[in-house]
C-alpha cells in the first residue's frame, strides 16, 4: 500500500536545454572587447518563441566557452574576474533591453572549473546592475567540490541559489543536501530519442527526485536540429534535422515529458510519500497546494531505460498490482484523469493516451495493474490534451546541387542556412568598399582562439551538405584578409565535427597569402598530399574548385588546373566545408557544390 499524505516539499521545474556546443559553435554577443551585438545566433529567437508558447517558462544562461579576449592570452576565464562577470552581465542586460527577455538563472562554466571569488564577483555585479532577481546556479559539473566549498564558505553558500549537477544518475551526495539549497539535474538525458531514450527520460524524471531530491531536470537537448552524423545525433526530445525539406519527427520523449509537464508547474510541491514500487518502478506525487494532485508512475525496465551515462546497475521490473490511498484533504477527491504510455513492441505501443477516468473507492483508494515499460499520470487536472500537428513534409536528402551567393540585404539570422560552424563563426557580411559582385559575403569573424570547452581545432571550419557525399565538386570564391600569414580552404569528404573536429579527415584544398597552396588529408594538416607555389596574395578574390571522384582529386585556381590526380583513399564520404588556417578574418562568396547521386 502506498499512502499519499499531503506534506509539502519543494518546487518542480523542468525545461529542455537548446545549447549544442558538443556539435558546433554558437556566436558570442561580444566577439571582441568593444563589440556588442544582441542579434547573433538562434538563441534569442528560440527564447522568444518559447515565451510565446509559455510566458512563464524559465530562462537560464550557461557559458560553455568564452571569447579569447577575456583570457588575456590564457585559456582561462578567471584571469580578470571583473571582466568576465561584466561579459556575462551584459548578456543578461542585453536580453532584457533588446528582446524583453528576463533571464532567471545564470551559471558559471559548463563542466569546467569554478572559481569561488568569481562567483562572488558575479553576484555583486548582478546586484549592482539591479539584477537581484537573477539567481546563480553552480557548478554544472559534479556535486563536489562545489557542495563542500559552500559548506566551508558562508558567503559562497549565500550567493549560490541552486546546485546543479550533470548526469547525476538520479543520486546526490550528503554535502549537497546539507546546504539545504535546491538541487537540480542541470543537464541530463543526452540519449538517442528512440524508445530506450524515452524510457531513460521517463525513469529519471521520477527518480531524480525520489533518489536524489532534485526538483528540476534539464534535457540536453531540446530539438535535434543538427547533422545526424555529428556527435550525439538525434539526442533531442524531438528531431528536426532537415531544414531543406522541412521534415520533422515528434519523438516519444516529447510525450514522456508531457506526463509531467502538462500536469505540474514550477512552484508545485512534491509530496514526501514518494518512492519505489515493490516489483520495480517508481511513483511521485505533486500538488499546487490548492487541492490539485498529480501522481506519475513509471515501470521502465533496465533494458529499455538505459541513458547514455552514467552506468545503470541492473534492476528488475515485473507485473504487479499497486494500491494507493489518498489521505487528508486528498481523500475527498472523487475521480482522477488518467494518461497512459506503453513503450516497447509496436503492436502494444501507446504514447500519451487518455484512458477513462478513475473513480476512487470511499476510502480514497485505488488499485492499478502495472506491466513493465509503462507510464501513468493520474491527476485532478482536466486540462491535459495530446496536441496534434499537420503531417510533416517528406524526408529528403540534402540537395545534390546547392548554391549560396550570400546576397542578403537584411538577414533574419546572422549565419547562413545549412552551414554548421564547428570552430570559428561565419557571419553574413557587407563589404562597404566593394560595389561589385562581392558586396555581400560570408565572413569568418573570430581573430582569436576562444577559451575553449572542448578540444577545439586551431583552424576554423563550417561544414555543410550530406554526410554520404563521396563524388563531388565544390567551388567557392575566397578572400584572405591577413597578409603573408593568412590562409583559407575548401574541403570535401569531411568525416568529423563537434567535439571531434580536431581529428577531422577529408580532402582539404588550402591557399595561403605567402603564395603557396597545399592539399591535405586532414584539418590539422599532418597528412600532406601535395604542395606548391601559386600566384596568390592577401586582399584579392580567387575562385577555388575542388573535385573528388573515386580515389582521386584535383583542384583549380581561377578555373585553371593547379593540381590533379592526387590519390585520396580515406575517408570515402563526408560533408563539404569552408574554413581558415587560423583564427583570422577571411571571406567566402558564391559557394557551389555539386554531388553525384
Amino acid at each position: 500500500m502506498h499512502q499519499l499524505i499531503r506534506i509539502l516539499t519543494i518546487e518542480r521545474t523542468f525545461f529542455p536545454d537548446p545549447r549544442i556546443s558538443g556539435d558546433g559553435t554558437e556566436p558570442s554577443h561580444m566577439h571582441y572587447a568593444l563589440d556588442e551585438d544582441y542579434f547573433r545566433g538562434y538563441e534569442w529567437w528560440l527564447m522568444k518563441e518559447a515565451k510565446k508558447r509559455n510566458s512563464n517558462i524559465t530562462l537560464m544562461g550557461l557559458p560553455w566557452s568564452f571569447p579569447g579576449w577575456l583570457g588575456k592570452g590564457f585559456n582561462w576565464p578567471y584571469v580578470n574576474r571583473q571582466l568576465t562577470a561584466y561579459y556575462v552581465v551584459t548578456w543578461i542586460v542585453g536580453a532584457k533591453h533588446y528582446h524583453d527577455l528576463d533571464i532567471d538563472y545564470i551559471g558559471i562554466w559548463n563542466e569546467r572549473s569554478f572559481d569561488i571569488n568569481y562567483i562572488k564577483v558575479l553576484r555583486r555585479m548582478l546586484n549592482y546592475q539591479g539584477l537581484q532577481q537573477v539567481k546563480i546556479i553552480a557548478s554544472d559539473n559534479l556535486w563536489e567540490p562545489i557542495s563542500a566549498s559552500m559548506l566551508h564558505d558562508p558567503e559562497l553558500l549565500e550567493v549560490i541559489d541552486v546546485i546543479g549537477a550533470h548526469y547525476p544518475g538520479t543520486h546526490t551526495v550528503k554535502d549537497a543536501r546539507l546546504t539545504k539549497k535546491k538541487l537540480w539535474s542541470s543537464e541530463d538525458f543526452s540519449t538517442s530519442n528512440n524508445d530506450v531514450g524515452a524510457g531513460c527520460w521517463g525513469r529519471i524524471l521520477n527518480q531524480n527526485y525520489i533518489n536524489g531530491y532534485m526538483t528540476a531536470t534539464i534535457a540536453w537537448n531540446l530539438v535535434a536540429s543538427y547533422y545526424e552524423q555529428l556527435p550525439y545525433g538525434r539526442c533531442g526530445l524531438m528531431t528536426a534535422q532537415e531544414p531543406w525539406s522541412g521534415h520533422y519527427a515528434v519523438e516519444a520523449p516529447i510525450w514522456i515529458s508531457a506526463h509531467t509537464t502538462q500536469f505540474t508547474q514550477p512552484g508545485w510541491y512534491y509530496l514526501k510519500t514518494v518512492g519505489h514500487l515493490e516489483k520495480g518502478g517508481s511513483y511521485v506525487a505533486l500538488t499546487d497546494g490548492l487541492g490539485n494532485l498529480t501522481i506519475i508512475i513509471e515501470t521502465m525496465s533496465h533494458k529499455h531505460s538505459m541513458c547514455i551515462r552514467p552506468f545503470l546497475p541492473y534492476f528488475n521490473v515485473s507485473q504487479q498490482f499497486a494500491t494507493f490511498v489518498l489521505k487528508g484533504s486528498f481523500s475527498e477527491i472523487p475521480e482522477l484523469q488518467v494518461w497512459y504510455t506503453k513503450l516497447g513492441k509496436p503492436s502494444e505501443r501507446f504514447l500519451f493516451k487518455q484512458l477513462d477516468s478513475l473513480w476512487l473507492n470511499s476510502g480514497g483508494s485505488f488499485t492499478l495493474e502495472l506491466q513493465e515499460d509503462e507510464l501513468f499520470t493520474l491527476t485532478t487536472l482536466t486540462t491535459g490534451r495530446k496536441g496534434s500537428y499537420p503531417l510533416p513534409p517528406k524526408s529528403q536528402p540534402f540537395p545534390c546541387v546547392y548554391n549560396d551567393d550570400f546576397n542578403v540585404d537584411y538577414p533574419f539570422f546572422s549565419e547562413a542556412p545549412n552551414f554548421a560552424d564547428q570552430t570559428g563563426v561565419f557571419e553574413y557580411f557587407m563589404n562597404i568598399e566593394d560595389p561589385g559582385e562581392h558586396r555581400f559575403t560570408l565572413r569568418q569573424v573570430l581573430n582569436q582562439r576562444p577559451i575553449t570547452w572542448a578540444a577545439d581545432a586551431f583552424n576554423t571550419i563550417s561544414v555543410i551538405g550530406d554526410y554520404q557525399w563521396s563524388n563531388l565538386t565544390i567551388k567557392c570564391d575566397v578572400y584572405i584578409e591577413t597578409p603573408e600569414k593568412g590562409g583559407v580552404f575548401i574541403a570535401g569528404r569531411v568525416n568529423k565535427g563537434g567535439i571531434l573536429i580536431r581529428s577531422a579527415r577529408g580532402v582539404f584544398f588550402w591557399i595561403f597569402a605567402d603564395g603557396t597552396y597545399r592539399v591535405t588529408g586532414d584539418l590539422a594538416g599532418w597528412t600532406i598530399y601535395t604542395v606548391g607555389r601559386a600566384d596568390i596574395t592577401a586582399k584579392k578574390w580567387y575562385t577555388l574548385t575542388l573535385t573528388i571522384k573515386g580515389g582521386f582529386s584535383s583542384g583549380l585556381l581561377n578555373g585553371r588546373p593547379l593540381w590533379k590526380n592526387v590519390s585520396v583513399t580515406f575517408p570515402k564520404h563526408g560533408w563539404a566545408a569552408i574554413g581558415t588556417h587560423s583564427f583570422e578574418f577571411a571571406q567566402f562568396d558564391n559557394f557551389h557544390v555539386e554531388a553525384a547521386h
